[in-house]
């Protein structure tokens, strides 16, 4: 008989449960709580996670059903619906988030290489549509019968982690997402159309960062001079211009 730990044991033993005891204490997560912790419920969620449980009822029952490893799993003594729906409304996301983007700064130092041939680091930028049902998601309203949030994402080029997720209602346009990355000094950052606004693009430049990013066809651009470029690389041009437009050209000076 195998009497070593179960798979779920030994994939949590990869988590820093000291690093998610410090946020927990920041943002007094297990305040009056007796035997339920903040490390249960999330031991919990990920659990549902890679079940691939459709609710929380789903995933209660599926824990109930190995009652007797409860212990060993991690989850405490006993589960209840109640008790996991309470904690993930009243304890703050914050303790989960700020675990995660220490998880994802741990997986992209890990994934890192010297191999990619431009220097610094390289992100690309973009949203997600989610389609939700809103009879049952009555919260995230888009069109009058239909539900949906937007997935705004960071992705690292480099080490093919996504460095940054925002979660927004499906109806924001995707430029607002902009507003809430922090820009990294000499690293390049690769937009669709739909991100071209020039107030947020200059500020950008500002914080002495790049950015790629595709051009509308309306773009009033007037060019002053033209650089060498290798015409074997497949660039077709390489040109030092201003925007002409009357706003534009407040919005974006440079």
């Amino acid at each position: 008989m195998n009497q070593g730990k179960y798979v779920f044991a030994q994939v949590v033993d990869f988590l820093p449960q000291r690093i998610f005891d410090k946020f927990v204490k920041k943002h007094d997560g297990n305040k009056y709580v007796r035997h339920f912790t903040c490390w249960s419920q999330l031991l919990c969620m990920v659990f549902g996670q890679l079940t691939n449980r459709d609710s929380l009822r789903d995933l209660v029952i599926a824990i109930n059903a190995h009652n007797n490893k409860s212990y060993h799993l991690g989850f405490g003594k006993s589960v209840t619906l109640s008790n996991l729906a309470k904690a993930n409304q009243n304890r703050s996301s914050k303790i989960f988030e700020e675990f995660a983007y220490h998880l994802i700064a741990i997986a992209r130092k890990v994934r890192s290489n010297d191999d990619f041939e431009i220097k610094g680091q390289v992100y690309a930028f973009d949203s997600s549509t989610i389609d939700l049902c809103l009879s049952v998601f009555w919260w995230a309203k888009f069109r009058k019968t239909k539900g949906g949030i937007k997935l705004n994402t960071l992705f690292d080029i480099n080490t093919q982690i996504p460095a940054f997720i925002h979660i927004s209602p499906a109806s924001i346009h995707d430029v607002n997402a902009m507003d809430f990355l922090v820009y990294e000094v000499g690293a390049y950052y690769i937009f669709d159309r739909g991100y071209v606004d020039y107030t947020r693009l200059y500020k950008i430049n500002q914080l002495a960062a790049f950015f790629v990013v595709r051009a509308k066809s309306n773009l009033k651009f007037h060019r002053m001079y033209s650089r060498k470029y290798d015409k074997t690389s497949g660039v077709k041009s390489d040109q030092i211009g201003k925007l002409t437009g009357f706003y534009v050209s407040k919005e974006y000076p440079g």
